[in-house]
This record gives C-alpha cells, sequence and structure tokens, in this order.
C-alpha cells in the first residue's frame, strides 16, 4: 500500500517497484470433438497462438514468460528486492538530492541505501535510480520508508516521504524429535513442510552441529558405490507436503569418555535449510540452537559394546557391556547375573570389578546361553556398589535372536 505524507505538489516524483521474476504464462485451452459445430477451429486457434507449446498445445502451460503483475508475496529467508526511481517531473534544476530508503520491522530499523551522499544536481526529465536488496529475516509487518529531499533553484528546501507496507510469510514448518541411543549418539529427525502455495526444490538440508559432535547425514543409500538421495533425483517438495530427514550426531573423541560432560549436553546444532522458487528465486533459513532434554542415566550407566545380532540356541555367545560411574564419586562394584526362564549366564557371579572412579568406565567381557528360541531379552544384571551397599539391576539391555542351528 502507497501512502504519501505531503500533499503538495513536489518538483520530484518517487516510484518504487519491487523486482521479481517474471513467471511462466498460463492459459485455458478450450477444445471441442470434431463432429461439434465448431469442428476443428479452436485446435487450429490453439495451434497458431504463439504462447503455446507446439504439439502440446492443449496444456496449460506455455513457453512465454509474464511479467508480475503485483507486489506477490515475499517469505522468510528470501531476499527482498526493489527498484527505486526519482524523476524530475518540473522544468527547473534541481539541486541537493538525497534519497533515503529504510526498512521498518518490529525490532529494528534498517538503512538500505546503497549511498548517503546527495546529488549534486538533477535537470528535467532526469531520474536518479536505485536498487537496494535485503535478505529478509523476520515475520509479520514490514514497511519501506523511502524519504526524498532536495533544493529548488530558488533556494527552498524541501523534503517528502512515502511509505510501502507489506507482509512476510513463513515459507516452512520444521518440527525435529530427538532419539537418545543406549551409546552416546544422538539421533535427529526433523520434519520439513512447505506451506507456501507453490513446489519448492530443496537445495540443500544439513545440520551445522555443536562443537561436541560429528554429524552423519542418514538421507542417502549406497547404490553400486554412489550414494542416492532416499527422496529420488528431483529433489521437490509441493504445497503442504512434509518430508523427514534423519541425522546422527556422535561425540568427537575428546568428549566422548567424558559421560558427566556428554550426558548434560543439552544443545545438538541448527538446521541449513536452502530452496527455490519460480525460476531460481532462492531462500534460506537457519533454525536456532536446537537443544534436547538431557538423558537421564542415574548412578551407573549401562551399555553393550559388542553384542551379535543372531546367536544359535543352547550354544554360548559373548557379549560386552561398558559401566559407566556417572556419579561424583568412587564406586566399589561387585556384579551378579542371575538366570531367566530363557537366557543362562555362564561364569562366576558375585565377583569383585574393583573400583571406578567418577566419569570413568570399563569393559566387561560376558558369556552367556540361550534356551529359548525367539527373539529373546537379556535380563539378570545386577550391580552393587559395595560402599552404600547400594544396589542397581538392569533387565532388558539388550535383545538377542534366538535360532536353531541347521
Amino acid at each position: 500500500m502507497d501512502v504519501s505524507q505531503a500533499k503538495q505538489e513536489h518538483l520530484l516524483a518517487l516510484k518504487v517497484m519491487r523486482l521479481t521474476k517474471p513467471t511462466l504464462f498460463t492459459n485455458l485451452p478450450v477444445t471441442c470433438e470434431e463432429r461439434d459445430l465448431p469442428g476443428d477451429l479452436f485446435a487450429r486457434l490453439m495451434r497458431d497462438d504463439p504462447s503455446t507449446i507446439k504439439g502440446a498445445e492443449t496444456l496449460m502451460l506455455g513457453e512465454m514468460l509474464t511479467l508480475p503483475q503485483n507486489f506477490g508475496n515475499i517469505f522468510l529467508g528470501e531476499t527482498f528486492s526493489s527498484y527505486i526511481s526519482v524523476h524530475n517531473d518540473s522544468s527547473q534544476v534541481v539541486k541537493d538530492i538525497l534519497v533515503k530508503a529504510d526498512l521498518q520491522t518490529s525490532s529494528q530499523r534498517l538503512n538500505l541505501s546503497a549511498s548517503n551522499s546527495a546529488v549534486a544536481e538533477l535537470k528535467p526529465e532526469c531520474c536518479i535510480d536505485d536498487v537496494i536488496h535485503h535478505e529478509v529475516k523476520e515475520i509479520g509487518t514490514h514497511i519501506l520508508v523511502c524519504a526524498v529531499s532536495y533544493t529548488t533553484q530558488y533556494g527552498e528546501k524541501l523534503y517528502f516521504r512515502k511509505f510501502f507496507k507489506f507482509q512476510v510469510l513463513k515459507p516452512l514448518d520444521v518440527k525435529t524429535k530427538f532419539y537418545n541411543a543406549e551409546t552416546d549418539e544422538v539421533f535427529l529427525e526433523a520434519q520439513i513442510q512447505n506451506i507456501t502455495t507453490s513446489p519448492m526444490f530443496m537445495e540443500k538440508v544439513s545440520l551445522e552441529p555443536s562443537m561436541m559432535y560429528n554429524v552423519t547425514e542418514l538421507n542417502t543409500v549406497m547404490h553400486q558405490g554412489h550414494g542416492v538421495s532416499t527422496f529420488g533425483k528431483m529433489s521437490y517438495l509441493q504445497p503442504m507436503d512434509t518430508r523427514q530427514y534423519l541425522y546422527c550426531l556422535t561425540p568427537k573423541p575428546e568428549y566422548a569418555e567424558k559421560a558427566g560432560v556428554i550426558k548434560g549436553v543439552t544443545v545438538i546444532g541448527k538446521l541449513d535449510i536452502v530452496w527455490k522458487t519460480n525460476l531460481g528465486e532462492r531462500g534460506r533459513l537457519q533454525t536456532s540452537q536446537l537443544q534436547r532434554m538431557a538423558p537421564g542415566y542415574g548412578d551407573i550407566r549401562l551399555s553393550m559394546e559388542v553384542i551379535p545380532d543372531t546367536v544359535n540356541l543352547e550354544e554360548p555367545f559373548d557379549i560386552r557391556c561398558k559401566i559407566t560411574n556417572c556419579s561424583e564419586r568412587t564406586m566399589d562394584l561387585l556384579v551378579d547375573m542371575i538366570n531367566t526362564s530363557s537366557i543362562h549366564w555362564c561364569g562366576v557371579s558375585g565377583r569383585a570389578l574393583g573400583k571406578l572412579s567418577p566419569g570413568a568406565s570399563l569393559s566387561l567381557p560376558l558369556t552367556l546361553l540361550a534356551s529359548v528360541q525367539g527373539l529373546q531379552s537379556i535380563s539378570g544384571l545386577r550391580l552393587t556398589d559395595s560402599f552404600l551397599k547400594r544396589t542397581y539391576e538392569y533387565d532388558d539391555v539388550a535383545q538377542v535372536c534366538v535360532v536353531c542351528p541347521s
């Protein structure tokens, strides 16, 4: 909306136009069967129409471009470009012309003018042109304030402003979910939905991890030695469609052994999303730092380092556990192995594991035997801190598939 502040007649005229890409021309084909009264008249007219695609005249999409007819939508992350022109409509020379363009948002006021110096003079029928660019980083109402000050040939100083108001809309809806693995790995699922009215080409969706993590993208599969995107060759996101991206975050080696540090880390990183619309208009969004709920491991954390996927019925198999002291005190641990109806422990129960200082870990190799086929849970491990006489029991710490050997 264009609102002029001053009502008096000015020697200069200000025009502001948004610069945006054109769109492909569309027409509405009109057809009929040859036995109808018009015969092949409509078909001949469409073949002669220069805006239709030869050989595919009945398609709505044409080969020509249409210049923008209105201001259009502006989305967060896109670059707003505008052409500003000041024209001398009078018959006299105007001096000391200063054109200033500011963008007012709900939180700040930005100066977008390429130059803040005044033009010495402007002759009749001449103009001053400027193009401004701004990457939109806020949602809501934006006001482009264009101000022009100048001096007439008689020394009178004049000033006027124009306001151009527009809304910045949200292009994507981003939702995240975190999954804490048995190890220190963290899995992030990012759901991205296109909430605009036009398709998007998703150029890049990446995760920039925090300083304590390395990230692995899980959005490709290996095919003939090459990584192929799980979304196919054409990475288009249609209006209101949602796509899930998956990432695995692994602690860096220097932090992996610091159980207390990794336990308290909640900041994971931020998503960087780049897309293109229409005829290549580019947009980019970066989320704020993503945070997860810190996992609660208690005083002792028991995780599996090595475990087979499939074991034979009534044949011993080996596993290796990792025991981490997550408390702030030293522990003196004993391990008890209690048999269940399907899992039997091999070895001495009640043996001492020794002292474990805060944040330290130890590896515990164990041998088991399964007596029931199917998917079985490994249960029956019990750790006791002899210092405080406190017991920690672990059930369903892992699962194995038990099969009958052929």
